[in-house]
């Protein structure tokens, strides 16, 4: 065996490749996409409390971001963040750092060119290039519609979104999710903030994701991209299940605290590029 050719491909060696600007910038990245979710579990608890707010997805949270003193700063300051998230999505789908599966690495992929279109979003409402009403979802959806094989390829995404929320889903309920945390850099406070947040937030997650991914599946069976909704619509359906107001305020409260564990994640997460 060709030793040298072995110790070219060490993990060791790709620490060495890959700049510490990076790790930096996928940190700052979590950051955001924290940030992203409170707000909206934050604007969709007060509307399931009825003291104002509404079930927004990110698009209508930019739009009212934007509306703000000095918002739309915020928002050019968020985008560059998530920009920093989809870069990381792609390193993890692309170079496996933390060695997971093939349908781990593809929804890692996905959720790059998810965020692309929500940091384009965000950017377009930012400089008033757009109104920034576009649904991401629903542009997937045409999109994919358009190849050859469209409707098994929104079918197939569907069920990825599914899985990936069933996911989340069992994370949470274990709480597997503390592995990916440097946990000796964490006083106890630190991890139980982790740790609680993590669970409850994950789980809520992966209920939204699940019910996005039953909206793509219903796409695939109809051939209509209308049929593709995305956050919003999510939290809407819920709303309308029986005592849905209970249910979206519940969700809302793990949206906030999935924004806390993306936060906490963006500190202590392990990432395993740079120094």
């Amino acid at each position: 065996m060709d030793t040298s050719l072995k110790s070219h491909n060490t993990p060791e060696k790709a620490k060495e490749e890959i700049k510490p600007w990076i790790r930096r910038t996928g940190r700052f990245g979590y950051m955001s996409k924290g940030i992203v979710y409170g707000l909206v579990g934050l604007l969709t608890l007060m509307a399931a409390l009825g003291v104002g707010g509404k079930t927004t997805g990110t698009s209508g949270l930019f739009q009212s971001m934007a509306r703000m003193p000095f918002g739309e700063v915020l928002l050019w300051i968020i985008s560059v963040g998530i920009f920093g998230y989809i870069l990381w999505s792609f390193i993890k789908a692309i170079n496996n750092p933390h060695n997971v599966g093939t349908i781990s690495r593809i929804a890692y992929a996905i959720a790059g060119i998810i965020y692309t279109g929500l940091a384009i979003n965000a950017i377009q409402i930012a400089s008033h290039a757009g109104s920034g009403g576009g649904d991401t979802n629903k542009t997937i959806s045409a999109m994919l519609l358009a190849q050859p094989f469209g409707r098994y390829l929104v079918g197939i995404l569907g069920i990825i979104v599914i899985g990936y929320g069933l996911k989340e889903l069992y994370e949470g309920f274990t709480e597997k999710f503390m592995s990916k945390f440097h946990l000796s850099d964490m006083d106890p406070h630190e991890k139980k903030v982790a740790r609680n947040s993590g669970k409850v937030g994950l789980m809520a997650r992966g209920v939204v994701l699940g019910i996005i991914g039953y909206f793509f599946v219903q796409t695939a069976l109809t051939a209509d991209p209308s049929q593709a909704k995305g956050l919003d619509a999510a939290l809407l359906k819920i709303a309308q299940q029986p005592f849905g107001q209970w249910l979206l305020a519940m969700v809302a409260l793990g949206f906030i605290l999935y924004g806390i564990y993306q936060i906490a994640r963006g500190r202590y997460q392990k990432m395993n590029f740079g120094k």
